[in-house]
């Protein structure tokens, strides 16, 4: 009637190239590590050197926002000046907890 049959594309004779089947998915996966992974990685190397360098002294901001100077390091914990004055207030947390180390000074600015 008005409406034509629509028949189905018969499939090439070999198949094609497999290669070209899975060059998109390839392609995608070279894509997601080069903006995804890598920059990542590149991150998490940069964090590990911060912590590992940590030295008694060094002012630094915690990833919860506070901002303090290291009083003590050890091998897994730290221990953090977060305020001057007469009696200073003594924090202990995990290396791993340091987001960012400040220029010096800085946090005597703050107070």
């Amino acid at each position: 009637m008005l409406i034509s049959n629509a028949y189905a594309q018969s499939a090439p004779a070999g198949g094609g190239d497999p290669f070209m089947q899975f060059l998109p998915l390839i392609l995608m996966f070279v894509v997601l590590y080069f903006l995804m992974i890598r920059p990542q990685m590149k991150r998490a190397k940069e964090h590990k050197a911060l912590v590992e360098g940590l030295q008694k002294g060094d002012e630094i901001v915690t990833v919860s926002g506070i901002v303090g100077r290291v009083t003590k390091v050890d091998t897994v914990y730290i221990t953090v000046e977060i305020s001057g004055g007469e009696k200073p207030v003594e924090i202990v947390m995990q290396r791993q907890a340091i987001q960012t180390l400040l220029p010096k000074g800085t946090f005597k600015d703050l107070l």
